[in-house]
């Protein structure tokens, strides 16, 4: 939620603007590339990092520091940036090659757990919102789906405690699977091509599959990074179907004033990155180029969500919504491992 800060911010001229944001996004950039430094040194997962890192600076969040208003923004417009981006690395040739009964196993699995994740949330007393958060993120890629879903949500005051929340939690769950998912791909007997999918379609960050997957073999890796770009194909009209079902539902919720757009723009340009990809427009170098730069954003991005997020806040969540998303992943994980059985 934009605070009345960012709002005078937004009125300012386009050159005193910039002035005025650029504190928040460099605190953003240097929490961002601190994390990044730490993952590449000690291993954790940087997301994982980037997230601490900021509950830990909350206090350059608070109204009247120079840093807020620009922290604000760069949780909001950098997001949506990464996530466009995302769009280069996906093509219609990657759907050609796992094949139609793996990925109708794949599409099954985004659905059914948010559908899942739906009815699940009945039981622990959480809202319709959480559930497609919550819901999305394990079935499609982790934090990256975390934070376009939460983009098009309606917004309340618990939006990003939620949201760090599910990050964090995803992204802890992701690294446990990673150490723990190629041992039941063992011990289930799968081949190389079944352990990719398996882990390609459970594990819930891209950075993960990649470690559990060649950490197996070659082609396992592959097929896993595969299966994985699959799901995160599934982020585009997944997101689209929340905001149409919001905006046609009326659940833009009190005091916000104002339907979503039939389309966010971040969506569109995701859309349209992997329709020129999928064309051969984009050449390699480029699509590399693009998942950088994508992968920089939403990590600056995280980080300035958990600069604006009070870890007190966050501690409020409570065990319900852990044993929520736990038992999401092993939903998803079930679902799989029995799609892959009856497959082979």
């Amino acid at each position: 939620m934009s605070s009345p800060v960012t709002g005078l911010v937004a009125r300012l001229p386009a050159p005193d603007r910039l002035r005025a944001l650029f504190p928040g996004f460099a605190v953003s950039a240097l929490v961002a590339a601190t994390a990044q430094f730490l993952s590449d040194h000690y291993g954790a997962p940087a997301m994982l990092l980037a997230l601490l890192l900021g509950l830990a600076l909350n206090f350059l969040a608070e109204d009247g520091t120079r840093t807020a208003a620009g922290i604000s923004v760069t949780a909001r417009s950098v997001l949506r940036l990464g996530v466009a981006l995302l769009g280069a690395r996906i093509s219609v040739d990657m759907l050609a090659e796992l094949g139609g009964p793996a990925i109708a196993l794949v599409v099954a699995g985004v659905v059914l757990t948010i559908g899942f994740a739906l009815l699940a949330t009945r039981f622990v007393g959480r809202g319709w919102r959480f559930a497609l958060l919550t819901g999305g993120s394990v079935a499609i890629c982790g934090a990256s789906a975390a934070m376009a879903i939460a983009a098009v949500l309606p917004k309340h005051e618990k939006s990003e405690r939620d949201l760090v929340f599910t990050v964090l939690s995803v992204t802890v769950l992701s690294t446990v699977a990673m150490v723990v998912y190629p041992m039941l791909a063992n011990l289930f007997a799968f081949d190389a091509r079944d352990s990719g999918v398996f882990l390609g379609g459970t594990i819930h960050d891209v950075a993960q599959v990649v470690g559990a997957g060649f950490s197996i073999g070659p082609e396992t890796g592959e097929t896993a990074t595969l299966v994985k770009l699959i799901r995160v194909s599934m982020l585009a009209p997944v997101v689209l179907c929340f905001s149409l079902t919001i905006r046609q539902m009326g659940l833009s919720g009190p005091g916000t004033g104002k339907r979503p757009p039939l389309l966010p723009g971040f969506v569109l340009g995701f859309l349209v990155l992997a329709a020129l990809n999928s064309l051969g427009v984009i050449p390699q170098f480029l699509a590399d180029w693009a998942g950088a730069l994508s992968r920089w954003a939403l990590l600056i991005a995280i980080a300035a969500v958990g600069i604006k997020t009070s870890l007190a806040r966050m501690l409020e969540v409570g065990p319900a919504a852990v044993g929520l998303l736990v038992a999401e992943t092993v939903f998803l994980g079930v679902f799989v491992v029995t799609g892959l059985h009856f497959l082979g």
